[in-house]
């Protein structure tokens, strides 16, 4: 005999945080991203058919990368960090690339990985560092940013071209 009290054996689905209110989100994300923050990117993203990966160690010396590809993202520049040894100087640049997430796997069919180049000015940057911080409506299984560290490419180290 079961009473009004009895635990469901699955919980009710969520009554105001359906797949209308992302959609909703997503919208308006992509609108605030693109015509408000109007920060664009280059991507390149790595070639993994034409690079020639080696057998053993899984790393390609000369990599080939796709055409790039234009997107709208948030970027922060962090300061930046100047290390000394054998009494050289050397600096690193860094930013942080806020992508949204479905605006690059639903619409762009991108994922961002990292060893990939952005270009941001005049400047190439490799990703180094991913992470999904946000997510949407506090649900896990619901992530609404991909977050890259990228650090600033040696001269030499990437090529356009």
């Amino acid at each position: 005999m079961s009473n009004e009290w009895d635990r469901l054996k699955n919980p009710p689905p969520p009554l105001f945080l359906g797949k209308p209110e992302r959609d909703l989100v997503k919208q308006c994300n992509d609108e605030l991203i693109e015509r408000v923050i109007g920060q664009t990117i280059a991507y390149y993203a790595i070639d993994l058919e034409r690079s020639n990966f080696h057998d053993l160690y899984g790393e390609a010396i000369t990599k080939t990368f796709a055409p790039p590809v234009r997107i709208y993202a948030l970027i922060d520049w962090e300061d930046d960090e100047t290390t000394t040894g054998d009494g050289a100087i050397d600096r690193r640049q860094y930013i942080t690339v806020h992508f949204h997430k479905r605006r690059l796997t639903d619409d762009q069919e991108l994922f961002v990985r990292e060893g990939d180049f952005v270009a941001y000015g005049e400047n190439f940057f490799e990703i180094v560092k991913l992470s999904e911080p946000t997510e949407i409506f506090g649900r896990t299984e619901h992530h609404m940013e991909v977050s890259a560290r990228c650090v600033k490419a040696r001269d030499g180290t990437f090529n356009a071209e």
